[in-house]
């Protein structure tokens, strides 16, 4: 079951996250997802994860996910990826900066009858924000 999850883990993030196919969002996501990283103000399910992905395509529309592992138990899935693009769209409130930003984050994915059913994100916020010109970065001298 861990190499087929992943399987399934591996052609969302080409097909819908590089490619921005949203609309393909359904045939990898389940209906009911319970998705535990999304903002309260975003609806529940399917409906929740592709506005979320949608946002993601118009702050950065030309955005690339790399995954730089990925590791699998059972259903369960963890990937450690990144988000690089050119900050072009409206962000979480922060005007277009023209920026080319990085976002690293950990995602972990349940995976059942070849769908996502359960997702948890951990995003490296900091850095982001950072990299957009909203904090200032690090202390000269310490590595960011």
């Amino acid at each position: 079951m861990s190499n087929e999850s992943k399987t399934v883990v591996r052609r969302f993030v080409e097909h819908v996250q590089n490619n921005g196919n949203i609309e393909a969002a359904g045939e990898f996501i389940a209906e009911g997802v319970i998705d535990h990283s999304l903002p309260p103000e975003m609806p529940p399910g399917l409906e929740g994860a592709k506005r979320m992905l949608e946002m993601l395509r118009r702050a950065l529309p030309d955005h690339d996910a790399v995954v730089h592992a990925m590791i699998a138990e059972g259903d369960l899935v963890a990937t450690r990826k990144s988000f690089t693009g050119t900050h072009l769209g409206n962000f979480m409130g922060i005007p277009p900066t023209g920026r080319t930003v990085t976002m690293e984050l950990i995602d972990f994915v349940r995976v059942r009858d070849r769908k996502i059913v359960e997702h948890w994100n951990i995003v490296d916020q900091l850095g982001l924000m950072q990299q957009l010109g909203v904090l200032p970065g690090p202390p000269s001298g310490r590595a960011g």
